[in-house]
């Protein structure tokens, strides 16, 4: 089998049922061939399972919780489908969602449009030139992204029926902090210091909008003859409706550039191309969208802190179940030393005392 440039053989451990998936398919979609299902993988994600279908010329994409245990709210399928449905017409880069089920195979899925295009991560495709420009619209196309994607009206939506904006920032610090500890396993200097810190320096936060929550440049797909151009943002398990500049913090959070610490930089790989000349910098970023959106980003400090805390639980969750033998993943084995140097790089950014 050839497969395509972003996808894998579907890993051991990680098989769906095919004769199921495919009756299923072929019973619930229109005007498919005769063709048999075929099934890759997307190998980059570190969380959700994530899958390329294919019947003939027909394609769709398959996503379905990781295996093992999971923790409580995270991972929720049928939430991520129902936010798909709701965002898609008014935010045209939500791919579309086609169906939800969560008794065929061992874990709740849904189907989703499967776009084509090319995703950045650590390099650029062989035969591109990644020139100053380029680099410079690539990061001004993600901040307009950003800015539009604020500006969605959510009130003309359903999503106010899944989403509770009051009270936002003062949950999602305690939860996250909740969601640390449940999932502990080594002593991490000064951690303390930090849920203390962030807990009593919460924000009083702006009006809220959708935000997508896990924003960053390899959730995004690009045309591939203008790199300048969006044509698809994914992985919208974490979307709701709230503080914005949360959003754009989680987004610094992934953002990295050329003098960040190298354990930053390298800690679940390679360095991603924002490090590259001619991306912004945070900072560069943060005035960007300051300007385009009107937003007062004086406090991004807190924001920033906390998606370097946020990011770290996320890893430690996944540690966390590697620890525990619910993944045999590889990848996982060191995850630790990359949450320790995220908290201790969290505390640097808040100037929290040692």
């Amino acid at each position: 089998m050839t497969y395509s440039h972003d996808t894998i053989p579907v890993r051991d451990g990680e098989q769906l049922d095919l004769k199921k998936l495919e009756r299923f398919i072929k019973e619930n979609i229109e005007h498919l061939s005769d063709d048999p299902l075929i099934v890759e993988q997307f190998g980059t994600g570190h969380s959700n399972l994530t899958y390329q279908l294919s019947i003939g010329e027909w394609e769709a994409v398959l996503r379905r919780p990781p295996l093992g245990p999971v923790a409580p709210k995270a991972h929720d399928m049928e939430r991520e489908y129902t936010i798909l449905r709701e965002l898609h017409p008014v935010f045209p880069l939500a791919p579309k969602p086609y169906i939800y089920n969560e008794t065929l195979l061992d874990a709740p899925f849904f189907l989703m449009e499967r776009r084509r295009g090319i995703v950045l991560d650590t390099s650029f495709p062989d035969g591109v030139q990644p020139t100053e420009e380029l680099c410079r619209s690539i990061s001004e196309t993600m901040v307009d992204t950003l800015v539009d994607l604020h500006s969605v009206d959510y009130q003309k939506t359903n999503l106010s029926k899944v989403t509770h904006p009051d009270g936002f920032m003062e949950r999602q610090v305690h939860g996250w902090i909740k969601r640390y500890n449940r999932s502990k396993t080594d002593d991490i200097p000064g951690i303390d210091e930090l849920t203390t810190w962030m807990a009593s320096n919460i924000p009083k936060s702006q009006s809220p909008t959708v935000i997508h929550y896990d924003y960053k440049l390899n959730n995004a797909m690009f045309d591939q003859e203008d790199y300048s151009k969006m044509v698809g943002l994914f992985d919208w398990e974490m979307t709701t409706v709230g503080d914005p500049l949360a959003d754009l913090g989680a987004a610094m959070g992934y953002w990295l550039q050329q003098d960040d610490p190298e354990i930053l930089k390298k800690g679940m790989g390679k360095a991603p191309v924002t490090v590259m000349n001619g991306f912004m910098t945070r900072e560069e970023f943060i005035a960007s969208y300051a300007t385009k959106s009107g937003r007062d980003v004086s406090q991004m400090n807190f924001y920033l802190t906390f998606a370097y805390f946020k990011l770290a639980v996320i890893c430690q969750q996944i540690y966390y179940r590697w620890k525990m033998g619910q993944t045999s993943d590889e990848r996982f084995r060191h995850l630790n030393q990359f949450v320790a140097s995220l908290i201790a790089h969290a505390r640097d950014n808040a100037k929290v005392k040692r």
